[in-house]
Order: structure tokens, then C-alpha cells, then sequence
């Protein structure tokens, strides 16, 4: 075997058929696109969701509520999910972050009560449920809420 010698198998490469451009192509006098309409036109695209001028179904279903552009998404961190963390750690999105907890280090981050901790930590989060800053407190740690 030779490098020079090396050719695709019979069949796996195949010509793209050039529509539209004329009878040379060997697709006949059409070239593929079959007879009139806005498909065998050039530039007939037709966009995503066109129904042939009906009304697209997407604006036939009612449209309910209000997304506003500016909401604020909290990242949820539990209470028992902080059990990996030593005695005495300050925590700081950036730390919970690191830990893989969040998912970045710049949304707000809650903190919620489920799961316990025994050991005693100081969190530093955009807010916290009541449940999650006792748990916190009993253990001996503190919450500081910063303005997010």
C-alpha cells in the first residue's frame, strides 16, 4: 500500500446536487426544484413556524402572565449541604463556588434550612430562610446577610 494509491471507498463520497442552475447539472430543465412555487424560486426560503399565511400556531395559543426582564434568580444552597466545610470556615459565594455548590459566583445565593450541620461556620449569603440561620446559630456560627 502507497499513500499514492490511497482512495476513497466506492459510493462513501458522494457530489452535492447543484439545483437551479440550469439543464448542464444533468437534474433537467428544473434542475430538482420541481414546477413553480416559492420553493423553486431563489431566495424561497420559507422561516421556521410559517404555515402558508394561516395563522402560525404560535400565535394562536393565548399568551398568559409576565416574565419581567430584570428577575432576580437566587442559587439555593442547603444547610446539610454545608457539612464538607471544617469547623470555623468563612463562606462567601466565591467559596461556595469553589466547592461546586453554586453555580457561578455572582448570582445571590439562599441559604435553606434542610439537613443539619454540628460544626460552627460563618456564611456570608445574599439572604437565608429563618429555619437555615437558627440551625446555623445552634451550631455556634453566624449568618451576615449582604446586600444583593
Amino acid at each position: 500500500m502507497k499513500l499514492n494509491t490511497l482512495q476513497a471507498d466506492a459510493g462513501s463520497r458522494k457530489a452535492r446536487k447543484r439545483l437551479g442552475c440550469g439543464i448542464g447539472t444533468g437534474h433537467g430543465k428544473t434542475g430538482g426544484r420541481g414546477h413553480k412555487g416559492q420553493k423553486s424560486r431563489s431566495g424561497g426560503s420559507i422561516r421556521r413556524g410559517f404555515e402558508g399565511g394561516q395563522m402560525p400556531l404560535i400565535q394562536r395559543l393565548p399568551k398568559r402572565g409576565f416574565t419581567p426582564m430584570n428577575k432576580k434568580v437566587s442559587q439555593l444552597v442547603n444547610v446539610g449541604q454545608l457539612t464538607a466545610f471544617d469547623a470555623g470556615t468563612r463562606l462567601d459565594a466565591a467559596a461556595l463556588f469553589a466547592a461546586g455548590l453554586t453555580r457561578n459566583a455572582v448570582d445571590p445565593i439562599k441559604l435553606l434550612g434542610t439537613g443539619d450541620i454540628a460544626h460552627k461556620l460563618e456564611l456570608n449569603v445574599a439572604s437565608a430562610s429563618a429555619a437555615a440561620i437558627a440551625k446555623i446559630e445552634a451550631a455556634g456560627g453566624s449568618v451576615k446577610l449582604a446586600e444583593a
